[in-house]
């Protein structure tokens, strides 16, 4: 097991207090609705459905410094199965294509297996958003066999191809756990062009600033792995620190919580706006609740109040066509090419 050494759940008031201005604006930032609007895209509504994004509970095996879930060992909210039969059900009566698999580490939920099963069973592409660090954990050893035997795309976490950085960010020895677990995965298949088994990284900044080019990092991703550690994956996928939970306590924490608000603000791109991740999924909480976004699952900010707001209400129709609940921290999601679940949203 990883070593934790980072802080876990539970924040000071002033990080509360924070969450609470994002989701009700007010002070001297612009108020995210105003640039929706000014962009022609107020109010902003879904574009369909294409994507199933499942939180399988908050429990992981890691405690990252940057962590929007504020996951950790020792949460113990977990979807259960009746939840997923209920989320089955409604796979089954759709057309939706992607089921995205997330948590915490979405492999410690123990129907994690069976799901992936039927989820396959009913022929929709299966993401497993996975920390790496946990193939390595004793009981789940065999596990890369099984994500393989069952053509699971794997979106594995990397925010640098350098140990001090990663390690500054997702605690002591997760480098070189992760390093050895991508091993596993390459000499499965994964990451190798013509293989059919997909393998995606995905960068986030370690500080309080935006992401660089996707592109321009992708290739030095791949070359720094490759002559480093022989290691080959398919895309890297570059993310922004959401200044939510974890992140949002270390921007406070070190003074850099306005600063980095307004660089969020500075850099909001139209463009991106057009095209953030909520316009097509869903994001279903381990209590199945419904959410337009897993960023604002994790502020509790539900679907409107007209939309349905449980899995067993799921309402394709209404919902691919909803308008979204959006916030503050919506910036993150619209700064620079913009960011989210797939990666930079607008084309280099």
């Amino acid at each position: 097991m990883t070593k934790r050494t980072l802080s876990g759940q539970g924040h000071p008031l002033a990080v509360i207090e924070a969450q609470q201005t994002i989701l009700r604006p007010g002070g001297r930032f612009r108020p995210f609705e105003e640039a929706l609007a000014d962009s022609g895209l107020s109010p902003l509504r879904a574009q369909g459905l294409r994507v199933f994004q499942m939180n399988l509970g908050k429990m992981c095996n890691q405690t990252c410094r940057h962590c929007h879930v504020d996951a950790g060992p020792e949460r113990r909210e977990i979807m259960t199965r009746a939840t997923m039969e209920t989320c089955l059900r409604v796979l089954a009566s759709t057309e939706i294509p992607v089921v995205d698999l997330t948590g915490g580490a979405p492999e410690l939920n123990p129907d994690f297996r069976w799901l992936v099963e039927q989820v396959r069973g009913l022929d929709r592409q299966v993401m497993d958003r996975c920390n790496l660090t946990i193939l390595l954990a004793s009981r789940f050893r065999d596990l890369p066999e099984f994500l393989a035997a069952h053509r699971v795309e794997i979106v594995a976490s990397l925010p640098s191809f350098l140990g001090r950085n990663t390690d500054a960010q997702r605690g002591d020895g997760v480098f070189e756990d992760s390093i050895e677990a991508l091993r596993r995965l390459n000499a499965l298949g994964y990451g190798h062009e013509g293989s059919g088994l997909t393998l995606n990284l995905v960068h986030n900044p370690v500080g309080a600033f935006l992401p660089g080019r996707q592109a321009s990092l992708e290739a030095d991703f791949r070359r720094e792995l490759a002559r480093r550690y022989a290691i080959v994956f398919n895309h890297l996928l570059v993310i922004t620190n959401m200044p939510i939970n974890r992140f949002l306590e270390f921007l406070l924490r070190t003074g850099q919580y306005e600063t980095y608000m307004e660089r969020l603000i500075a850099a909001y791109n139209p463009a991106a706006a057009a095209g953030v991740m909520c316009r097509t999924t869903i994001s279903i909480g381990w209590d199945g609740r419904l959410y337009d976004c897993d960023f604002n699952q994790m502020l509790a900010l539900p679907t409107a109040a007209d939309q349905p707001q449980h899995i067993r209400d799921f309402d394709p129709t209404r919902l691919a066509g909803r308008r979204i609940a959006t916030g503050q921290h919506c910036y993150g999601c619209t700064a620079g090419a913009g960011s989210g679940c797939g990666g930079a949203i607008v084309p280099p």
